[in-house]
């Protein structure tokens, strides 16, 4: 019995045992053709792996193939732009057809009022989407996009949760905003942030951002009309899905000082005082304090973002909650910000009724700290910061104590600087921002002509904020009367914006040709007002609060656009925009929008078979764009205003002194500003899209540049106001590339991408009213200084100086400029246009590399051709200023390179235009991911990485990167930020 059971499994046993070996163990060499499905094209370059191992090869040029395998092997075939293969190998000859991956090659990017694809874009635009955003500290969501588009810049400030300067190519405005569209959501945004919020997106959650599409020409942005001359940013939110996930984001970081102004130390100031100024030696004291480190302090940053999404009754949901944190380098600076938001997108009657439905909620704290900078810089480093018997707080002050018993203004020494660090730390000034943004939109496509859908957008932006400075009873800071009491204003400012959007959408395909249309009707509305208390000090009867109700601002716009193809070869986009807006009158109020671009797919004509050449695409567009936007207090210039106040005209009526309202600028004939755009474009892509980018030329004309510019006397009642004030142009090139610089055949092997932009801009006034030179660009230093002018036939703020003179020794000479009308004569006459503070080129740079569970990234930006007027050097670095109102001062030790001795003489030299081109490393991060959690349906990545990592310069200033069009007076200087994070995805 034992025998006969023991012989049918023994042999049973050795034949599983030698199969492995035997049937599928026998190695073969397998071969073949690999193909394009759709075309029957052959593809070279495909790759081919064993699955699960390191073995592979790639297709030659004629698509053919070769590989040692084993039978029962599976093979995977990739190829960039085609759907990943998996086949078992059950021969020896294996012919492969992939199948496009639509989601590569036809990826949907939205534009106004609608979508397209990459293939089908006519116009000028760049997507972003959330795989390639910036990673690092990302507070506010336009740094996910910094040095990624080609012709988009980026300037955020150092402040916690601090805004930014967005400008996409260069701005098409002199004076009127320069800031480009933001749209969440089909909900276009005000750009002016509530009075007490830090900038118009600091309250949204970078975490909940899908995509950005940047519109750059008039072709892509006209549909816009009135807003669009600076460009559009478009943001989609992350939307539900019908399976669970579950996302869990942590960072946490510390903020440290990168770099200081170079001042002198107090043994240094003690001995130049001895030197140059022996009468300060009694006011000297036996400190060495180094201010700049006292106002700053490292500050720490955290973020926590949790994101669930799945479906709820077959709904897909998606919600999430997020807190940020961060504090300042300036001491009590801070910044919190809790978001809440939730996405629902259901679907009726067969998905003929889709809605989106967004809402947001948002709570920002801030603490805000007046800015320090100078009066560290400058203050004398032998004082200590603490002083045990000044009456002010236990800070040290320069006194001049009165015995009466009352701290008042005779208690300080006259005009004396006061402690910075006290200034810092004896002010509170607190800020509650409430924000409640979204929309709901529906899209219906006709039971009855489903070639058109029908589309209702709403939505609501709603803005509170209320806050309070208080200072101090022990602060200097003194009233009128002298008395030193502290004091506590409050302040509530409101703003709402609405919209309402309706349209309808064609889509209709007829053999080779295919039509799109869309026409539709916008109605827009914002309201805003501000209250103060108006405390200076304390509540006396000339600090009554003020409510300031802005003027309702409403645009309404009518738009269509219609896009035609042939043979999705050659494409034709057509739109035109008629805008009204309520802040001109009714004889200027409209405004009409055109535009008309092509595309033209070559590589289908003269490449069609090609395999080096998988795009080539010619793009033309031109367009006409608005602009209307000079701020929120000129909403109605061309109306008869008047406002109480002091001081003002009054007359007796009745017994009765009456006050009459002072009249304000008024402007009947104010208009639309316009932008006239001319674009060519190249799309390229090579290798199966394995690196693509694009080349593009523009060319912009603004005509009827709105600008706050002088008035004749006696015309008005004020010396200035909004006009239409001229013309100026700007024309650039942009070239981008994407590039999968190595592709491994396994993907755990060691893969690296890059994307590399660069653009280079002009910007020239034609045309200025009156042919009238505009002095701009106020700097401190002397009284009512500029260093800066528009003029005819310059860029715009070019640098208005004198030309230095220097000694044998390369030694500038103190008020020696060069005499350049030759009238012997050294005066204004003599001042000449030099460099502005716009760069020529700019250019981004982000790496990404992967190495089996390991990712590393790092994205570096470059300024060229960029020049910096050096204010803190130029108002402080002389040697008269160790002085100041009896007490010392410090000085930055640049002045030991110049002698300079007196501000007035030498503030305008060219010396202190400096070339301020860099190259910045924003972010390098390093990662690892697990991704065998919970049976392989969860993963974890854990991060490392610095955020402002550095700058290689020439500028001799704290950074290059400046606002106020290249003048620098001191910044709050960006942190350097080091982080570590979490990531756990289910």
């Amino acid at each position: 019995m034992l025998n006969k059971f023991f012989k049918p499994n023994f042999y049973w046993t050795l034949l599983l045992f030698i199969s492995p070996f035997g049937i599928f163990g026998q190695s073969v060499t397998v071969s073949g053709t690999i193909t394009d499905a759709d075309s029957g094209t052959l593809l070279p370059g495909v790759n081919i792996v064993v699955k699960n191992t390191s073995n592979g090869v790639t297709s030659d040029f004629d698509g053919k193939y070769q590989i040692d395998v084993e039978q029962g092997d599976i093979l995977v075939f990739s190829y960039v732009g085609f759907t990943t293969q998996e086949v078992p190998v059950t021969g020896t000859t294996l012919d492969v057809a992939l199948k496009t991956d639509a989601a590569e090659l036809d990826q949907v990017v939205v534009i106004g009022y609608g979508t397209t694809t990459i293939k089908d874009a006519t116009g000028s635009l760049t997507s972003v989407t959330s795989e390639d955003f910036n990673k690092g500290n990302i507070v506010t969501p336009e740094n996910l996009l910094s040095g990624r588009v080609a012709g988009l810049t980026i300037n955020t400030g150092g402040e916690p949760g601090a805004g930014s300067t967005i400008r996409i190519r260069g701005g098409a405005s002199l004076g009127a905003s320069n800031d480009p569209l933001i749209v969440i959501n089909g909900l276009p945004v005000d750009d002016n942030a509530v009075g007490g919020s830090r900038s118009v997106l600091s309250t949204i959650n970078p975490n909940d951002i899908e995509s950005f599409t940047v519109l750059k020409d008039a072709s892509a942005t006209a549909i816009y009309g009135s807003r669009a001359s600076n460009g559009v940013i478009i943001i989609t939110t992350k939307k539900g899905s019908r399976n669970l996930r579950v996302n869990l984001d942590t960072q946490m970081g510390t903020n440290t000082l990168p770099n200081k102004i170079d001042v002198f130390s107090g043994n240094e100031i003690r001995e130049i005082v001895a030197s140059e100024r022996p009468g300060l030696l009694n006011r000297l004291g036996n400190a060495n304090t180094d201010w700049q480190d006292e106002i700053y302090r490292n500050g720490m940053t955290s973020s926590q973002n949790l994101s669930v999404s799945g479906a709820i009754a077959d709904v897909p949901v998606r919600v999430s909650i997020g807190r940020t944190y961060q504090e300042g380098l300036r001491l009590t600076s801070k910044f919190e910000r809790n978001n809440f938001s939730a996405n629902l997108n259901p679907s009726f009657f067969e998905d003929h009724l889709k809605i989106n439905v967004n809402a947001n909620a948002s709570f920002e704290k801030n603490r805000f700290a007046g800015g320090e900078e100078g009066n560290a810089i400058t203050f004398d480093p032998t004082q200590p910061v603490y002083d045990p018997n000044s009456p002010f707080g236990g800070f040290f002050q320069y006194t001049n104590i009165v015995d009466d018993g009352v701290l008042n203004a005779d208690d300080l020494l006259s005009n004396s600087p006061f402690n910075p660090v006290a200034n810092l730390l004896q002010n509170e000034s607190i800020s509650n921002v409430r924000r409640i943004y979204g929309n709901a939109k529906f899209d219906y496509k006709l039971h009855f002509f489903p070639d058109i859908t029908a589309t209702v957008n709403l939505g609501f932006d709603e803005q509170t904020a209320d806050g309070y400075v208080k200072v101090s009873p022990f602060n200097p800071l003194s009233q009128a009367d002298g008395r030193i009491i502290g004091s506590f204003s409050q302040y509530d400012n409101y703003q709402k914006n609405t919209l309402f959007d309706g349209y309808l959408a064609y889509n209709k395909d007829l053999g080779d040709f295919g039509i799109e249309a869309t026409a539709g009707y916008s109605y827009q509305k914002f309201t805003s007002e501000q209250y103060n208390t108006g405390e200076l000090l304390d509540d006396g009867p000339d600090t009554e609060p003020t409510l300031n109700v802005d003027t309702d601002l409403v645009l309404i716009g009518f738009f269509g656009r219609s896009n035609f193809s042939f043979k999705d070869r050659y494409i034709l986009t057509l739109s035109y925009r008629r805008d009204g807006t309520s802040r001109f009158s009714p004889d200027n109020r409209w405004g009409n929008f055109p535009a008309a671009a092509f595309a033209w797919q070559i590589n289908e004509d003269f490449f069609a078979e090609s395999q080096a050449f998988s795009t080539l695409k010619l793009r033309l567009g031109y367009g006409i764009t608005g602009q209307q936007n000079i701020g929120r207090g000129n909403r109605d210039l061309f109306l008869a205003r008047y406002v109480r106040g002091l001081p003002a005209s009054q007359y007796e009526f009745g017994g009765e002194v009456l006050t009459v309202g002072i009249p304000q600028f008024r402007n009947e004939n104010i208009k639309w500003e316009e932008t006239t755009t001319y674009n060519v474009g190249f799309d390229y892509g090579f290798m199966n899209d394995r690196f693509t980018g694009s080349i593009e030329g523009f060319y912009k004309e603004s005509s009827d540049l709105l600008a706050n510019a002088a008035i004749s006397d006696g015309s008005n009642f004020s010396n200035a106001g909004f006009q239409n004030v001229g013309n100026f142009t700007t024309q650039g090139l942009e070239f981008a590339i994407n590039a999968d610089i190595i592709q491994p055949l396994n993907p755990n092997d060691f893969r690296w991408s890059l994307n590399y932009n660069a653009t280079y801009i002009e910007r020239e006034i034609k045309e200025l009213a009156l042919n009238q030179d505009q002095e701009v660009g106020g700097i401190a230093g002397g009284t009512g200084n500029t260093a800066q002018i528009n003029r005819v036939g310059y860029a715009p703020f070019t640098y208005y100086i004198y030309k230095q003179i220097y000694n044998a020794d390369g030694l500038p000479i103190e008020g020696g400029y060069a005499d350049l009308n030759g009238d012997n004569i050294i005066n204004g006459n003599d001042r000449y246009l030099y460099k502005n503070g716009n760069a020529d080129v700019t250019m981004g740079l982000l790496s990404n590399m992967s190495y089996k569970n390991f990712d590393f990234s790092f994205n570096l930006r470059a300024s060229l051709g960029n020049y910096v007027y050096n204010n803190v050097n130029s108002a402080r670095a002389q040697f008269n200023l160790l002085e100041n109102n009896a007490v010392a001062s410090n000085l930055p030790r640049a002045v030991l390179q110049t002698g300079f001795n007196v501000t007035e003489d030498v503030i305008l030299s060219d010396f202190y235009i400096e070339n301020a081109s860099f190259l910045k490393m924003d972010n390098i991060t390093l990662g690892y991911t697990i991704n065998s959690l919970f049976d392989g349906s969860a993963s974890l990545r854990l991060s490392a990485g610095v955020q402002n990592v550095f700058i290689i310069t020439g500028y001799s200033g704290l950074d290059p990167e400046v606002f106020n069009n290249g003048i620098d007076n001191t910044i709050y200087p960006r942190p350097r930020t080091f982080l570590v994070g979490a990531n756990f995805s289910l």
